[in-house]
């Protein structure tokens, strides 16, 4: 709601200024550009091979807690803990597979970063030059979560950021 009202506020002052706004669809503009289709469907690819690992791993665990239950009456007091810390162990290393794959920082983050974000830079790039050459005081992205709450089609560039791009 407070971002409502920030985005409202700037309009009503550009308004005032007769400043021109714009604003595009970074959505529809990068599911038109077959190398980010590519690298979305590599990157959905990594996303399947790390949950299997994470799935084969978490089984590993359920089977090993499965057997520790059932054969716990008959273990030792030493064999009990030995178990119990193979089952810790194997637990650490399914948090840090999880981790490891889809963290903040993890390998399916690096991954979309070196595939996707150059494709994002290069449009970003369309964008300032058509925002520049058209004098644009701000170009709003209409996919995005901060809501716009009105907009005349003329000043829709997505089409221009497309053409910029070779890609209509």
């Amino acid at each position: 709601m407070k971002n409502l009202f920030f985005l409202f506020g700037i309009l009503l002052a550009l308004h005032t200024q007769a400043q021109k706004i714009a604003f595009v669809n970074t959505d529809k503009i990068l599911n038109k550009i077959p190398d980010y289709q590519s690298a979305q469907d590599k990157l959905d690819g990594l996303a399947v091979q790390y949950q299997k690992e994470i799935q084969d791993k978490q089984k590993l665990l359920d089977d090993m807690n499965a057997s520790f239950q059932a054969d716990k009456i008959l273990l030792s007091q030493s064999m009990r803990e030995k178990r119990l810390d193979e089952i810790s162990k194997v637990q650490e290393e399914l948090s840090d597979l999880k981790k490891n794959r889809f963290g903040p920082n993890g390998d399916l983050f690096k991954e979309r970063q070196k595939m996707v974000k150059p494709i994002q830079d290069k449009v970003y790039k369309a964008i300032q030059k058509i925002a520049e050459n058209g004098r644009f005081a701000f170009v709003l992205d209409s996919s995005s979560e901060l809501a716009v709450l009105y907009y005349n089609d003329k000043y829709d560039k997505t089409n221009d950021v497309l053409k910029e791009l070779g890609y209509l």
